[in-house]
């Protein structure tokens, strides 16, 4: 049983994930850091292949995941795929992004003075 993905939104992550791959190629790592540009950043070998791999599942399938329990059935990614690809494109910015956080609970505050 095959779903169907909006082809919209297909296109639209492939062109981020082929975004950021071209941001990793040897050209941009070779900058030249007084032309201007920030200092190279490098993915991680399992970022690299993270992009290779959803980018290849896109392009067959025109979604990067199968289990509906991850993510919407009209989404090209999963939600954790997702989260990812912003992580990796932050790092891509030069910002520093965290992982999946937990919000502190409300009243946080009263209760640390309480103590």
């Amino acid at each position: 049983m095959s779903r169907t993905v909006d082809p919209k939104r297909t296109r639209k992550a492939l062109r981020l994930v082929r975004k950021l791959k071209a941001k990793s190629t040897p050209a941009r790592e070779a900058s030249d850091p007084e032309a201007g540009e920030p200092s190279s950043f490098g993915y991680s070998a399992w970022e690299k292949e993270f992009l290779g791999e959803v980018d290849q599942r896109l392009e067959k399938y025109g979604s990067a995941f199968a289990n509906l329990s991850k993510g919407r059935a009209e989404e090209a990614l999963s939600v954790l795929q997702t989260a990812k690809l912003k992580e990796i494109a932050a790092k891509a910015r030069g910002k520093k992004r965290k992982g999946l956080m937990t919000r502190k609970p409300l009243g946080w505050k009263a209760r640390k003075s309480k103590d």
